[in-house]
């Protein structure tokens, strides 16, 4: 009986151990965790695919540093501008520059004169969209204009040929002159680069003083700021029919397109 206690007690201890090993061993009887395949070890093969961040940084690093020098090296240097005149000046021609001592003294001298008109504004300009440029800078002009809510005399070169004539003879009858064209108290004031410019600066409000403000929104009745209307005599057919010497004539009244100014707005 005491064999056999003997032998019981040997069991319960063998199957203990076994049991609190079992966290060090995979299955009883076979190799230990350590002693697998290095494949198959964890750590071993995170290292082998991946690398670590700090190589990882440094190696960004030179690569950062080489093409700075690269572009450093390829880098010229801008020379320095001398002149201390500022573009704006540059741009405004005789006129910026004389109206920085008195807007009102680029009008004095100006020579080229339109007579008849002391007392307006006078604005060569054409609404055709023919040429970009030459419409935008028609269209820019006379936006400039109507902000300060001032009366001016357009003058559409494209509506009434005898504007164009007017201008021509007023320019020293050149043979191309660009447009728009702006006179002020029957002086000559320059195109778009020019007003643009006075107005940039805050001298063009200065000059515009000394004419009477319209009402903001003011929109003619009879043309609807087109300053055309057509001819009352003909009803812009441009024919008139004698009774006397039985014949159509030319109507004289109105221009080449049928068109008269508008009686309201354009006197």
């Amino acid at each position: 009986m005491a064999g056999l206690e003997k032998n019981a007690e040997l069991k319960k201890t063998t199957t203990k151990s076994s049991f609190f090993s079992r966290s060090m061993t995979t299955h009883h009887g076979r190799p230990v965790a350590s002693s697998l395949n290095p494949s198959l070890n964890r750590t071993t093969s995170i290292t082998k695919y991946y690398t670590p961040v700090e190589s990882v940084g440094s190696s960004l690093k030179g690569k950062v540093k080489d093409l700075c020098r690269l572009f450093e090296g390829s880098k010229s240097v801008k020379p320095t501008s001398t002149d201390p005149t500022p573009q704006k000046q540059k741009l405004g021609k005789s006129v910026l520059s004389e109206s920085r001592l008195s807007p009102f003294l680029s009008l004095s001298n100006s020579v080229t004169r339109l007579p008849g008109t002391e007392d307006r504004i006078v604005v060569f300009f054409t609404s055709l969209r023919g040429i970009r440029r030459t419409y935008e800078d028609c269209y820019s002009v006379r936006m400039i204009f109507r902000g300060f809510r001032v009366w001016i005399d357009e003058r559409d070169v494209s509506m009434d040929a005898a504007y164009r004539k007017e201008l021509q003879i007023a320019m020293g009858e050149k043979s191309s002159v660009s447009l728009p064209q702006v006179f002020i108290m029957g002086k000559y004031v320059g195109g778009a680069d020019v007003i643009k410019s006075l107005f940039e600066i805050g001298e063009l409000a200065k000059i515009l003083k000394a004419f009477p403000v319209r009402e903001p929104g003011f929109v003619c009745r009879c043309c609807g700021d087109v300053r055309f209307i057509p001819c009352l005599n003909c009803s812009g057919s441009k024919k008139l029919y004698d009774e006397d010497e039985d014949r159509v004539r030319r109507c004289p009244d109105c221009n080449e397109n049928g068109l008269i100014r508008c009686p309201d707005c354009s006197s």
